[in-house]
């Protein structure tokens, strides 16, 4: 199954992101690096490169704020699993007015950001949908031309073999992603599920 030319990052969501990225390492022989804080929402990340422009993100609480504003699930999780993933249009505004004119609610773009270990800002913007189906669409985002992609310098050695979308009701998200010129088949399941294939040294793992 073909992977998206916009596929921007995959979130794989965790209670507590130590055992996150353990949980990653020991199935794929690759450690993630630790990304930074997410201020004011609650999380904090590390990082693992799939290639050029493209990266595993493990997500996480953050012990040291005091409440999570998005992907309220993660402390509830028994096991790392994928929660959500990104791709970058090549214009946002664009494809927020397109959203517009066809109907499906969003918010604006919003200026983000995270400092890096480094001492380095990161900043993007952020367009979410009002309802992404729990997971199964994607959060856009547009990074800063100034500064460099988190792939460029996340530890390699990962690469991306499979991502697939599944869902009771596939023609719906089918005609959304359209919308947002995602071209990723839809299949069919019983139950909401993102599914992605990794390579490493360890050989190929499903998560």
């Amino acid at each position: 199954m073909a992977i998206p030319a916009s596929l921007d990052h995959l979130i794989l969501g965790a209670s507590d992101l130590a055992r996150g990225i353990d949980y990653v390492e020991q199935r794929t022989g690759v450690r993630a690096a630790v990304g930074g804080i997410h201020p004011g929402r609650g999380t904090h990340n590390a990082l693992l490169s799939l290639g050029p422009r493209c990266y595993l993100e493990i997500l996480a609480p953050d012990p040291k704020q005091p409440s999570l504003a998005w992907f309220r699930s993660l402390p509830q999780l028994t096991e790392p699993r994928l929660v959500g993933w990104m791709v970058h249009p090549d214009d946002l505004a664009a494809t927020a007015e397109r959203l517009r004119q066809s109907g499906i609610a969003s918010d604006q773009p919003r200026e983000s950001s995270r400092q890096r270990p480094d001492g380095r800002t990161l900043r993007w913007k952020l367009l979410r949908l009002a309802d992404n189906h729990e997971g199964l669409l994607p959060f856009l985002i547009e990074w800063s031309a100034d500064l460099p992609h988190p792939a460029d310098d996340a530890p390699s050695g990962l690469s991306l073999v499979r991502f697939e979308v599944s869902s009771p009701d596939p023609d719906q998200l089918q005609r959304t992603l359209q919308i947002l010129g995602v071209d990723l088949p839809v299949t069919r399941s019983d139950r909401p599920q993102l599914r992605a294939r990794l390579a490493g040294p360890r050989g190929e793992v499903d998560v």
